[in-house]
């Protein structure tokens, strides 16, 4: 969940700024907070029929979309925010990659993921996880060697990380 901190964040900051009447994003945020998925969608969808924060709104679906495991209506959301202006955050990019790697789209994901490193908010955290994010895209292509070669990497960076060593014999029984 720490991936989603930084989004919330950056979305209850819009949702300050506005001061709308009806403030569909801020009650959405709630919802997301809470665990109401569904409902949360609703409220954003109402954000953006209002013409509202649309692309925190759009994020907001995506997020509450991402969490009922609908990953192509997060991926369609994620993208309507960037494209309604939404910060292009490095969380954003790990999720849109994420969404294509639930879709069978690793070579969409290594993209996203591309963007997610090259984002100028990306923390420590989050590129850790991107990293290893993009080992799994390639071992899901079946590009063995740069999986391999991304692990080497990684490890050599996060020594300490079992989870990559368990990775590392993993990787060796493929060609």
């Amino acid at each position: 969940m720490k991936k989603y901190a930084a989004v919330l964040s950056v979305m209850a900051l819009s949702v300050t700024l506005t001061g709308c009447v009806k403030n569909y994003t801020k009650e959405g945020v709630e919802c997301l907070e809470k665990g109401k998925y569904k409902e949360a969608v609703e409220q954003f969808e109402q954000a953006v029929e209002a013409d509202k924060n649309v692309g925190e709104a759009y994020r907001g679906i995506g997020m509450a979309k991402w969490e009922q495991k609908d990953y192509e209506g997060a991926r369609d959301a994620f993208k309507h925010a960037i494209d309604s202006k939404a910060e292009k955050t490095a969380a954003i990019y790990n999720l849109l990659g994420s969404c294509e790697m639930e879709l069978d789209n690793p070579q969409g994901a290594l993209s996203y993921y591309r963007l997610a490193l090259s984002a100028e908010d990306a923390d420590k955290g989050l590129i850790r996880e991107v990293k290893f994010n993009m080992i799994a895209a390639f071992e899901q292509s079946g590009d063995w060697e740069s999986a391999r070669a991304k692990l080497k990497e990684y490890i050599a960076e996060y020594p300490d990380d079992e989870k990559a060593q368990k990775e590392a014999a993993f990787l060796e029984t493929r060609q």
